[in-house]
């Protein structure tokens, strides 16, 4: 007998007692409005269902009008944020366009419970979005935060995720081309686990995640495909809806998935050789595909239906299991991994049910795994069935949207100073515990553990320059011309900003990403993002998240696209995750931006190791006074007040003209300008990637702020009566910018090109030698500095 209740006819406390026993993600008021929304007694597996897909991870229901301001057309947008991934033209080949899927995801709450499932089955969620839309995944990023990496419990999560990570995305044979880490006592109760990840699809095989016209009036065929369904993950979204409570730990730890990437890369080979199928017989426009992400069978099916108005009859006995007794609401809505979800028309049914079944032999890959036709699409009602009784009937477009809020916002007010920090006259110490600092050192202890090569077509890897950058029409049938064009991928968002001020933290992150692209040569297309903030029930935190938003859509619209300057850098895909907050508070605000660039010949690509003596080193962007949240200040114990506040027309000439050098010849190494500084940045440019250690250089601090009568190339928009900075500031402040490798020669026509300052050259002797006015500040022999740089991160973790 299916269980109902009259929560109308119920006290608050009652109904609260409800909620709590059964898991359900609603409120109380929640709970009696979906009464009110059905008009009768609400089933246990209807309250369940209403509760993940209305929970804040699934229906965005906070944040839903605040992210409909963000750019998402352009000539070069294929297809924006409206499905499980967006995709951007990268080559147009006698009319057909290629396109590159984007796609962005958290794994926040699971990863800081049990950390390597959390961190796996969030790659493993990302590959599927990615996947359905019809083409095959490329690449993958990994953007992280974890905390105090003093703690013990920081450094288990830190490695539980990235042994998560490396243990799933290097067994399906996709590579991880970048990311980065940040450690911060914010982060101690709710690391952050971002993930993006990257496809290729011709625009004419692209496979919607809604079902097309005709399906109600057919009767398409609804199939599920892939792990039999258990009750792991049951409740995994209303869990990533709530605040993380240290209590609860033990029994959060049934709401995270279990990761197979051995099934998954089975499934990924079976599926693309279906793709190769449908498209041969014509049917592509006779489906509709989905992952099983969030909320299960249900999600990855009322989601396909509802965005036309439609509904479905689903009989839950007839989807696999792989367990004996399971509830019905756990049947459909656990979160089991490694599923997808099929809709199509009746004359494509038996061929998808074949091909995984005995072509690819799903059943003998794993225990009782199978594709299963479990309902049709209809008319009206979204009807779920059990043992002849209905456990849910209601509109799909109420189970996708029936609950939504205009929340109260409320602005903060930060009464911040900046540190009175006394000069030195030698900052070389100074500089070696910079390199030494978990948050700038090498990186190469995490990325040393993914594949990064597993498809043979990545060009630049993780730690060799600013931006990974592969090519992926390399193996495609195109004319010779197009197997040159490089895709460019980073990730960025420096959250130390966000406890000054919310939107120049996500404004700088944006920009941020796009100098990173630019640094390799490319031209940034498009940016997804990962927005995650504390608890949106609170108007000053929900105030945050909108100040975020502001910050992404003020910098896209003024560093605009560069082939197409009057439209915004489209935003085409993105997620929200919020509650991320524990016992010490809410995290930072902290807006994570993924970028993507194309460069038309990958041979022209730079990364950012000195190449070669006798060549010159430029600065484009000004030093100024902006030191707040910056390393320099954290390893002092000061968050400071001047966070970095991009002027987007210079940052936009900037980005312009490094692509344009560089695609000319004349930029042989290129590193942008953020944590560290300036010192920062020529200190790696000297260790990192390629580099040997056997190339150092001298620059000059002359010039770097626009101070008057400073020589230098170019100028530096130098005005009479500039200020004069400090030297840390000179040399610590992280002010965006980029510092550049001239080829010798070249200095001149370069100079030409953009406003920039000669900061110095390259030279054969290994140190790093830096003078202001005459005097040398920092004198540092790259032996000392590789040993600061190189062991900082992994003598700590």
């Amino acid at each position: 007998m299916t269980q109902t209740f009259q929560f109308s006819s119920m006290s608050d406390s009652e109904i609260e007692k409800i909620l709590a026993e059964n898991k359900i993600g609603l409120s109380v008021e929640e709970a009696k409005k979906i009464e009110t929304i059905l008009g009768r007694p609400v089933t246990l597996t209807e309250a369940i269902v209403f509760g993940i897909q209305c929970s804040e991870h699934c229906a965005y229901r906070s944040t839903k009008k605040y992210l409909k301001t963000f750019p998402t057309v352009a000539p070069n947008v294929i297809l924006g944020p409206v499905e499980d991934s967006g995709v951007v033209e990268i080559a147009n080949v006698n009319g057909e366009r290629y396109g590159l899927i984007m796609a962005h995801e958290s794994h926040n709450h699971p990863s800081q419970i049990v950390p390597f499932e959390g961190a796996a089955t969030g790659i493993g969620g990302i590959v599927r979005d990615v996947a359905c839309m019809g083409g095959k995944v490329i690449a993958t990023l990994d953007p992280l935060r974890f905390g105090d990496i003093k703690k013990n419990n920081s450094r288990r999560i830190a490695e539980g995720v990235v042994s998560g990570i490396a243990g799933y995305g290097n067994p399906i044979g996709i590579p991880n081309l970048g990311g980065d880490v940040y450690f911060d006592e914010q982060y101690n109760d709710n690391c952050l686990v971002n993930v993006a990840a990257y496809g290729l699809v011709k625009e004419s095989e692209i496979i919607h995640s809604y079902v097309p016209e005709e399906a109600a009036k057919v009767g398409y065929d609804i199939i599920i495909v892939g792990k039999p369904t258990d009750n792991s993950g049951m409740g995994g979204a209303a869990f990533a809806s709530i605040e993380l409570d240290e209590k609860d730990k033990e029994a959060n730890k049934g709401a995270v998935q279990q990761p197979n990437p051995f099934l998954k890369r089975h499934l990924l080979v079976s599926t693309y050789d279906l793709f190769r199928i449908l498209k041969e017989k014509g049917y592509l426009n006779k489906v509709s595909f989905k992952d099983h992400g969030a909320g299960g069978n249900v999600c990855s099916t009322v989601e396909q239906v509802a965005k036309r108005g439609f509904g479905a009859d689903i009989d839950l006995g007839k989807i696999h299991t792989g367990m004996q007794g399971l509830h019905p609401s756990v049947i459909a809505c656990s979160e089991t991994q490694e599923r997808f979800a099929w809709m199509c028309h009746p004359d494509v049914t038996d061929l998808i049910l074949d091909h995984y079944n005995k072509k690819w032999d799903l059943p003998s890959v794993a225990e009782n795994a199978r594709a299963s036709k479990v309902g049709k699409v209809r008319e009206g009602n979204f009807t779920i069935w059990f043992n002849g009784e209905k456990e849910c009937d209601a509109l799909a477009v109420d189970i996708t949207e029936g609950i939504q809020y205009d929340r109260a916002i409320k602005a903060q007010i930060k009464n911040l100073s900046e540190p009175e920090l006394e000069e030195k006259s030698d900052y070389t110490a100074d500089l070696i515990e910079l390199l030494g600092s978990e948050n700038i050192a090498s990186r190469r202890p995490i990325y040393e553990k993914y594949d990064k090569q597993v498809r043979g077509d990545t060009i630049i890897e993780s730690g060799e320059a600013d931006a990974g950058v592969l090519a992926p029409l390399l193996g495609e049938d195109v004319p010779e011309e197009y197997k040159k064009i490089g895709v460019a991928l980073t990730a960025d968002g420096n959250a130390r900003y966000g406890k000054i001020d919310p939107y120049y933290q996500s404004l700088n992150a944006t920009v941020e990403a796009m100098r990173n692209i630019a640094a390799v040569g490319a031209r940034p297309i498009a940016i997804t993002d990962c927005l995650n903030y504390g608890n949106p029930e609170k108007p000053e935190q929900m105030w945050e998240f909108v100040e975020g938003v502001r910050g992404i859509v003020d910098a896209c619209k003024g560093i605009p696209l560069k082939e197409y300057p009057e439209f915004p850098l489209p935003v085409t895909s993105g997620n929200v995750s919020l509650y991320n907050q524990g016992k010490g508070g809410a995290i930072p605000p902290s807006a994570i931006i993924s970028c993507a660039g194309k460069i038309d010949n990958y041979e022209k690509a730079v990364t950012m190791h000195l190449k070669g003596e006798g060549n010159s080193l430029f600065l484009l962007g000004e030093r100024k006074n902006e030191l707040g949240g910056s390393e320099y200040y954290r390893i002092r114990g000061e968050l400071g007040a001047n966070v970095p506040k991009p002027n987007l027309e210079e940052a936009k000439k900037q980005i312009y003209a490094v692509i344009d050098a560089i695609d000319s010849g004349f930029i042989l190494a290129a590193h942008d300008i953020s944590e560290g500084g300036l010192a920062a940045t020529v200190c790696e440019m000297a260790l990192g990637g390629r580099a040997e250690g056997s190339l150092g250089c001298e620059i000059s601090l002359d010039g770097v702020c626009g101070e008057a009568g400073a020589g230098g190339a170019g100028g530096a928009g130098a005005a009479s009566g500039a200020k004069v900075l400090k030297n840390y500031q000179k040399l610590f402040s992280e002010t965006g910018g980029f510092v550049v490798e001239v080829a010798h020669g070249k200095e001149e026509e370069f100079a030409k090109m953009c406003d920039c300052v000669l900061l110095g050259k390259v030279t054969s002797t290994p140190k790093i030698v830096v003078r202001n006015a005459g005097d040398t500040v920092v004198d540092l022999p790259l032996s000392e500095a590789k040993e600061a740089w190189w062991g900082g991160l992994r003598k700590k973790l």
